[in-house]
């Protein structure tokens, strides 16, 4: 009676002989994610740098104009004011945003009761659209028919016509729209900070004040810069919400340079010298982030978790 022999399993010697092209993952899955990023930024981006040097109405093929936009944009008064209005406004904006969404972020990240219930209606924000959050506080705030002329002591101001207020009035609302995104990311990395920390220096007899500012907080570094970085970002790109609220005024107490952009291309039609505004918020937004990055040590990624 005859046996039949087993196969038997590949030996060590030949799995190595394995072609490495099945050992590593194929580059070719990088290319739908490339193709995406080339066409809808690279492309967008070279053509805005090809008419900041052109002379165009919108209408017709554009015409070279040199360094026609950028010798204008050197003297033009408006720009820098606007650029000095939205220097403002980031630095405000990070004043009010940051620290608010660090501590809510943290709170949404523990165990309390009700935690999940109230961290849902917080974050109902993310949920509206950019115009609806303007209307509706364009509508709150409206100094003839708006609720605030209803409550006492709010009544005396304009909020939207008060060339003293409305600066603070829009970095409010703002803050009102993006505070909870801010604070997700806040919430997750704390969620991912070891509780044998806490533990820990629960032992040794620290407080939660002192947890906060020892454990708490330096482990947060990172995605304080992560959500530094995006607020740089968005100040240079932002628009819609000043747009819709106050339309830039009253005056150009609220022209930003990204409305002033607007304002220059699709009022003006001057989309060659709205380019040119476009083409330095680009660079200025992509220095101030590797500024921010290099001097965090944000680029290194060392461990701040090390013997945990």
């Amino acid at each position: 009676m005859s046996t039949q022999k087993r196969p038997s399993a590949p030996t060590t010697q030949q799995r190595t002989s394995a072609p490495a092209a099945q050992q590593r993952p194929s580059a070719w899955y990088a290319v739908p994610a490339v193709a995406f990023f080339g066409l809808f930024a690279v492309v967008p981006m070279v053509l805005v740098v090809f008419l900041s040097f052109t002379d165009w109405s919108g209408f017709g093929f554009p015409e070279l104009s040199g360094a026609g936009n950028w010798s204008r944009l050197v003297e033009d008064t408006e720009a820098r004011d606007a650029l000095g209005l939205t220097l403002l406004f980031m630095v405000l904006s990070w004043v009010v945003q940051t620290p608010i969404a660090i501590l809510i972020g943290v709170w949404a990240a523990g165990r309390q009761r009700n935690r999940a219930v109230l961290s849902s209606l917080f974050f109902l924000p993310l949920l509206l659209s950019t115009a609806a959050i303007a209307l509706l506080w364009r509508s709150v705030l409206d100094p003839n028919f708006g609720v605030t002329q209803s409550l006492p002591l709010l009544d005396r101001f304009n909020f939207l016509g008060d060339t003293d207020v409305v600066v603070y009035t829009v970095v409010f609302v703002i803050a009102w729209q993006y505070i909870p995104f801010h604070t997700l990311l806040f919430q997750a990395a704390a969620r991912g900070i070891p509780a044998s920390l806490y533990e820990a220096a629960t032992i040794d007899g620290a407080g939660r004040y002192r947890q906060f500012f020892t454990i708490t907080l330096p482990l947060l570094k990172y995605t304080v810069v992560t959500s530094t970085v995006l607020q740089l970002v968005g100040s240079f790109t932002t628009f819609d919400t000043i747009l819709i609220l106050t339309g830039g005024g009253p005056g150009d107490a609220t022209r930003i340079a990204p409305l002033y952009m607007y304002i220059r291309g699709f009022s003006g039609f001057e989309f060659g010298y709205a380019s040119a505004i476009a083409t330095l918020l680009l660079v200025l937004g992509a220095g101030l982030s590797l500024v921010v990055t290099r001097a965090t040590g944000f680029r290194s990624m060392q461990s701040q978790q090390e013997g945990a």
